[in-house]
């Protein structure tokens, strides 16, 4: 089902071309803020008028008069200087109603025309530390991207860029033997075959040990001597695949990726070892990277660096910025990683689109690698580089969210308080239920709170992290979406215990007839989801996806409140429970499906 609003944009465009005898005439159909105005409202004619300088009223009426719409659309209104009102008939919507009850899988919307090949880099955490808040944004609304694009019927590769690679890990390799040596000369145990034992891989260390390891580390790193020394010297036995030190990487890089997948199914993010890309899978690319752009004569030596220096990037004082690709020492950098990346993805994955999701401060790295990137040659106009920035995760007092020590918050231990303050909820509301009812519902509602409140704000501002406005059951929150849908689920089964079979009323259904206002409201909004998604995928905006469904919500409220359903007159019941049955399907759908928040039948 093409969505409405598009229709209506190619035929009240092709009409404003033909009035004006201009070409590409943007017609600009947008809802309508307020519905007395109509359902939709035409923006385009002042433009067009102002360019081709003729009165905007004019030309609208001009437009008003050739326009063919009767099939969709009531007779047209002008309204201000230019403005076209339009409102939809009944009977459209109630087609299109029908149209996507026959459509149990998509609810009535289209696949693109033309699904491209989009990489995804999200998540992107660190090797040896626990995820942490500061990973909870990229990892949601990366995830939430794919879920839509897939939905639209692109091709979507994830990919999650892990920081696996570097001096620390030499540093922590070296630390791991270091250990290793300390406790077979303290047990007496053979050091050879103590070390080379794979129960070490197998789940010995835990995360939280690595992260303590990373902290010894360091210490040693930074007072002991001949441990610094000995770390560089596993820095190069690293890099070079030294296959004794390469186990001790694959010890710290399983444990902690181990920890990262518990979150993920924690979140409900399709992320999975399959989708791991980590720095380390670029080692070996990167001295073709440097060596690929001397030749081209791009790279170029600067203090002893490797720099490359992109058009249009200037420093405070006005000098050209370098992007560093290779230090005086020989080390490559995250810039050179990251071209190595879109050299993977563009030869080798096909990538006619590439979307980056991090926070907002990586914009001016990212802007100087496309740039690089495209005067290399590795990306063409063909290509599309994206960078979807987000804000920060704020306490309630307005600053960064940490813990009273100022570390970073854990992502395990926040959501394990989700759930914990989410399960104290029902245990208080529902004290009946059983305790597998509660621990399923507690889940839902408490990853789905964390999950929904992040969604629900515009992604490139900051937000303030508060439990009890994600938890409350009234607003734009996931209890209340959630309960939306649980209250439509528990009128199917209160007409089970009167008898009514709702399955095979809504197979009778072969027509609608939309006369309350309510009725109308709720049906014009179902038959929009498609635009909806399309607005929010344009921008990768998830929250134009949330605004739809607690709009969604609230005109369900208002037609249940209006509208008796289970006690309506036998000719009118079966629309009713239609427009709640495709309520309900079409909220499961936007949380379950693309924002990976569950939905429960009883709350």
């Amino acid at each position: 089902m093409k969505p409405v609003i598009n229709i209506l944009e190619e035929r009240i465009s092709a009409v404003m071309a033909a009035a004006s005898g201009q070409k590409d005439c943007a017609a600009i159909v947008r809802p309508s803020t307020d519905p007395k105005f109509g359902d939709y409202q035409v923006n385009g004619v002042m433009a067009l008028a102002k360019k081709i300088k003729i009165n905007p009223r004019t030309l609208a009426q001009d437009v008003v008069k050739r326009l063919e719409i009767d099939d969709i659309c009531e007779p047209p209104e002008i309204a201000g200087p230019g403005f076209i009102n339009l409102r939809l008939k009944p009977n459209f919507v109630a087609d299109g109603l029908l149209e996507i009850n026959r459509d149990a899988v998509r609810l009535g919307v289209d696949k693109v025309g033309l699904p491209k090949t989009v990489v995804v880099d999200f998540s992107g955490p660190n090797i040896a530390k626990q995820m942490h808040v500061g990973h909870l944004r990229s990892t949601i609304i990366g995830d939430c991207i794919c879920r839509m694009l897939e939905f639209e019927g692109y091709k979507v590769i994830r990919q999650n860029h892990i920081g696996d690679w570097g001096t620390q890990f030499g540093m922590l390799c070296y630390y791991l033997e270091y250990l290793h040596n300390r406790i077979a000369t303290e047990h007496h145990i053979n050091k050879t075959l103590f070390i080379k034992d794979e129960r070490l891989i197998s789940g010995i260390y835990k995360i939280n040990d690595i992260e303590e390891f990373y902290r010894e580390a360091k210490k040693l790193f930074d007072t002991d001597e001949e441990f610094a020394n000995r770390s560089r010297e596993y820095v190069v036995k690293l890099q070079s695949n030294d296959p004794h030190v390469k186990f001790n990487w694959q010890i710290i890089r399983d444990q902690s990726l181990g920890h990262c997948y518990q979150i993920y199914t924690t979140l409900n993010v399709n992320l999975t070892i399959k989708h791991d890309r980590g720095e380390s899978d670029y080692n070996n690319d990167l001295p073709s990277v440097v060596a690929e752009l001397k030749k081209k004569g791009l790279a170029v030596e600067s203090e002893g660096a490797i720099c490359v220096f992109p058009n249009g990037f200037k420093d405070k004082e006005g000098k050209p910025l370098p992007l560093i690709i290779q230090k005086t020492d020989g080390a490559f950098l995250y810039a050179t990683t990251d071209l190595a990346a879109i050299r993977y993805r563009t030869e080798r994955l096909k990538a006619d689109r590439i979307i980056y999701v991090t926070d907002t401060r990586q914009s001016l790295h990212f802007e100087m690698v496309f740039a690089v990137a495209r005067m290399a040659g590795w990306v063409t106009d063909k290509t599309e580089l994206i960078h979807v920035t987000f804000g920060s995760v704020l306490g309630e007092n307005g600053k960064p969210f940490k813990t009273r020590s100022g570390e970073n918050v854990k992502l395990k231990e926040l959501l394990d308080e989700a759930v914990e303050r989410a399960r104290a909820v029902v245990e208080e509301k529902n004290p009946e239920l059983s305790t597998g009812q509660k621990e399923k519902i507690a889940k839902a509602v408490g990853i789905g709170a964390v999950k929904y409140a992040d969604y629900s704000n515009n992604r490139t501002s900051d937000y303030i992290f508060s439990f009890d406005r994600m938890l409350a059951m009234e607003g734009n929150t996931a209890p209340y979406m959630q309960y939306a849908y649980a209250r439509i689920k528990s009128i199917e089964r209160k007409a089970q215990s009167r008898d009514v079979d709702v399955e095979t009323e809504l197979a009778g259904v072969k027509g609608m007839n939309l006369t309350e206002p309510a009725e109308l409201d709720l049906a014009r909004h179902l038959i929009g989801y498609g635009v909806a998604i399309e607005i929010a995928v344009s921008d990768y905006r998830p929250n134009y996806l949330t605004n739809y469904l607690y709009e969604l919500a609230q005109k369900f409220s208002v037609f249940y409140a209006n509208c008796p359903v289970l006690g309506a007159e036998p000719a009118k019941r079966p629309t009713r429970l239609l427009l709640c049955d495709l309520t309900a399907r079409t909220i499961k759908h936007g949380l379950s499906e693309l924002l990976g928040i569950d939905v429960v039948e009883q709350m």
